[in-house]
C-alpha cells in the first residue's frame, strides 16, 4: 500500500483491526491493518516500511490510531498520545527499572514530540494483555493499548515521526465479554475521524510539521 495524502503530506495511518475502522474513518483514510498486539504490530509495520523504503515511498508521518482502555479518562473521548510506555517489560530482577528494555539504551517512558493543537493528551502503556479493574493499579499511564509502543519502535527504526490517537472504548467498568470493548467503537470511530480532520488542518497551517 501507499501512504494517504493529508494536506499534501504523505501520512501512513496504522490500525489494529476492522472493528475499530468504522464508517467515519473509512470516508477519510485507508490504514495499514496490523492485527492485535505488539508482536503483530511490530512485524507487519516493519515489513511494510521496509517495502516502502525499497520503493522510495516512505511516509513523512505515521499516525497510530484506534481504541484504548482507561479507568480515569472520559469514555468514548479521543486523546492524543503524549508519551509511551512498554508495560510488559519487567527486568527489575536484574536491577533494571520496570519498563526499560535491558541494554537497549531506551527509557521506560518515551515522550512524543509532535502534538496536535486543541486535542487533549495522555500517556499510554502498551502491552499484550487486556487490562481491567484492579489491573490498572499497577499502571502509571492514563490509558492502555496493545500496539502503540510497537508502532513507535518501528517508526524509530526508519526515522519517521509518529502521532498517536486513541479513543477510550472501555475501562470504567470491569471487562467480562467482547461487547464491553465494542459497545462504544462507533463513537470512537466518529471522534477519531474528527481528530483526523483536526490533524489535517494542523498540517495545512504548519502547526504540525513532521
Amino acid at each position: 500500500m501507499s501512504p494517504d495524502f493529508l494536506a499534501g503530506r504523505r501520512v501512513l495511518f496504522v490500525m489494529a483491526v476492522d472493528a475499530e475502522y468504522g464508517e467515519h474513518l473509512r470516508r477519510r483514510i485507508t490504514p495499514l491493518m496490523t492485527g492485535i498486539g505488539p508482536v503483530e504490530a511490530a512485524v507487519v509495520l516493519t515489513t511494510e516500511l521496509a517495502r516502502m523504503q525499497m520503493q522510495d515511498d516512505l511516509p513523512e508521518l505515521v499516525v497510530s490510531l484506534g481504541s484504548a482502555g482507561s479507568r480515569q479518562l472520559e469514555q468514548a473521548a479521543v486523546y492524543q498520545v503524549s508519551a509511551v510506555e512498554y508495560r510488559d517489560m519487567d527486568a527489575s530482577a536484574l536491577g533494571f527499572e520496570k519498563g526499560v528494555t535491558p541494554l537497549s539504551g531506551l527509557p521506560a517512558r518515551t515522550e512524543l514530540v509532535l502534538r496536535i493543537p486543541g486535542l487533549p493528551d495522555a500517556a499510554i502503556a502498551t502491552g499484550a494483555s487486556i487490562v481491567s479493574g484492579a489491573d490498572y493499579d499497577a499502571i502509571a499511564a492514563e490509558m492502555v493499548d496493545m500496539e502503540t509502543y510497537a508502532v513507535l519502535r518501528a517508526c524509530q527504526a526508519f526515522g519517521i515521526p509518529m502521532i498517536g490517537l486513541r479513543g477510550i472504548s472501555d475501562g470504567a467498568d470491569e471487562l467480562s465479554r467482547l461487547s464491553d470493548w465494542t459497545q462504544y467503537l462507533h463513537l470512537v470511530d466518529a471522534r477519531l475521524a474528527e481528530a483526523v480532520d483536526i490533524l489535517e488542518q494542523a498540517l495545512k497551517s504548519g502547526a504540525v510539521a513532521p
